[in-house]
């Protein structure tokens, strides 16, 4: 991946990504959150989120590193030297699905749209589901809604306490159990 390449580009580059690695994932049972190119001094990292039920390991992390570099020496997806980084979300959890715009509906979020729309392009505020192809979020008093087609990036804003409770919320769904 070049410096020339649009941001469209690097966008489509991660959607092939995240779809080619998803069905890795599910065989090592563990949840595919977020798929990032980065660029940076002529390199591109291929930043890779990756969690599981309580938390996510050190063995983990490598275990998926190893499969997903076989895998990219494999698929050629994009041409020239990378960085492959695999780790957990952490407290500034990326959004990618949007089945996860609902999910953490209630907590924390910075959502930065497309350049090029004109106005506003960062906002953060409480997320609160969907409605149509939009992403709700409550900016102090303020509805937003943002269609999902013009979101370039989003991320959670966790503390402490709300990565416990999605910890202990999915853990009870991993049994089977009503939150």
């Amino acid at each position: 991946m070049g410096s020339g390449e649009s941001l469209a580009d690097n966008l489509a580059i991660q959607v092939q990504l995240f779809e080619l690695f998803e069905p890795v994932m599910v065989r090592e049972e563990l949840e595919l959150v977020a798929v990032e190119l980065l660029q940076s001094h002529g390199r591109t990292t291929i930043r890779v989120s990756i969690d599981d039920v309580g938390g996510v390991n050190l063995d983990a992390c490598t275990r998926v590193s190893h499969v997903l570099s076989a895998l990219l020496d494999v698929e050629d997806v994009f041409k020239g030297a990378y960085a492959l980084e695999v780790s957990s979300p952490g407290l500034e959890r990326p959004i990618q699905r949007v089945t996860d715009y609902e999910r953490f509906s209630g907590y924390r979020a910075r959502i930065r749209l497309v350049p090029d729309l004109g106005g506003r392009r960062r906002f953060t505020g409480t997320l609160g589901g969907l409605e149509d192809q939009n992403v709700v979020l409550e900016v102090q008093d303020d509805k937003h809604l943002l269609a999902l087609n013009d979101i370039e990036k989003a991320h959670l804003i966790l503390n402490l306490e709300d990565l416990a409770e999605i910890t202990r919320s999915s853990e009870t769904e991993a049994r089977g159990e009503s939150a």
